[in-house]
């Protein structure tokens, strides 16, 4: 039973290390950038054209929107913490290209 505990506690101890070990040794690897949920909107209307396109673009948009908002009140964000999580998890606001 001891010896049970033992290599449990020390197997335990050895989890946060694991990751570390895991990594690749290039040190130069380059790590990707998660895509904003905007990129992904405009990524699945490329193949669109004209209204059909501004339409399920904004469709998209409000909802990223919508799941962003669900996901900082989850996490109890508010007032100008709020607006900057939203502005960073949907994506830039900058126009959409037409």
């Amino acid at each position: 039973m001891k010896l049970r505990s033992a290599l449990l506690t020390a197997s335990v101890m050895c989890l946060p290390v694991l990751p570390a070990l895991a990594q690749t040794s290039a040190p130069t690897a380059t790590v990707p950038v998660p895509a904003t949920k905007r990129v992904t909107c405009l990524a699945t209307t490329a193949s669109l054209k004209g209204q059909d396109k501004r339409d399920q673009l904004q469709l998209c948009l409000a909802q990223a929107r919508l799941d962003c908002l669900k996901q900082a009140i989850d996490q109890k964000i508010v007032g100008e913490a709020r607006k900057s999580f939203i502005k960073t998890c949907v994506g830039s606001d900058a126009p959409e290209p037409q």
